[in-house]
């Protein structure tokens, strides 16, 4: 392998934040997108479980999960300490990213497909979510980023479930009382990093030539 080998869907949340700590830390990789409703043979020989993310690194080591893709990244490359120095810190991060990926996911996935979980209204799944949100909004009230002065990882790693869940129903998001989550989410939204991860690109097709990432993106 002349680079590594990042499995990806270009809408998925946990692909997204892999995709942008990737991107932050410099990473060349090839690019290879894939199309979940029909996941391929070639992914599931790699990666038991066939979902993305999948970064490759060598015939023998894969890293399958995204906080793994995202502090391996940092492990490269982290010019702005997105990593934070302090122990404390990093303990606070990670249990920002642990309740996400638990709790909040729980309840979003419900709010985001209802229809698939009738017992409650989706009115009633948002309301579950709103508890994070709640507490996002609490700590971006003292400073621009979740964990102060600046962004970490956390920022980037739950960024994509709250874009997510804003996009279920963005009237209503854009009228609730969350006006720091807002601006908070539409800054990362309009970076150019965000431009770049969410470029498009051709699904994979084995034998075709290898996309370079980020370069030859599909611009139209």
């Amino acid at each position: 392998m002349t680079r590594p080998i990042l499995y990806s869907f270009r809408r998925c949340p946990y692909a997204m934040r892999a995709r942008l700590a990737l991107d932050y830390a410099g990473i060349e990789l090839e690019l290879r997108e894939v199309v979940l409703k029909n996941k391929p043979d070639y992914l599931r020989l790699i990666s038991p479980k066939a979902t993305v993310p999948v970064l490759q690194l060598s015939e023998h080591w894969l890293l399958d999960q995204s906080l793994d893709i995202m502090l391996w990244a940092l492990s490269r490359h982290d010019p702005q300490r997105w990593w934070p120095p302090q122990p404390q810190e990093q303990v606070q991060a990670l249990a920002r990213i642990q309740y996400n990926d638990g709790r909040f996911k729980h309840w979003l996935d419900r709010y985001k497909y209802a229809d698939r979980f009738p017992e409650y209204s989706a009115h009633h799944y948002r309301q579950q979510g709103e508890q994070w949100l709640r507490q996002l909004e609490q700590l971006l009230s003292r400073g621009p980023w979740l964990g102060g002065q600046r962004p970490d990882l956390s920022d980037m790693a739950l960024m994509p479930f709250v874009r997510q869940f804003a996009h279920v129903d963005p009237d209503w998001f854009a009228q609730a009382p969350y006006p720091c989550l807002r601006r908070w989410l539409e800054r990362l939204k309009a970076s150019a990093a965000f431009a770049r991860i969410m470029a498009k690109y051709p699904p994979y097709q084995p034998g075709a030539a290898a996309i370079v990432w980020p370069i030859k993106a599909i611009t139209t």
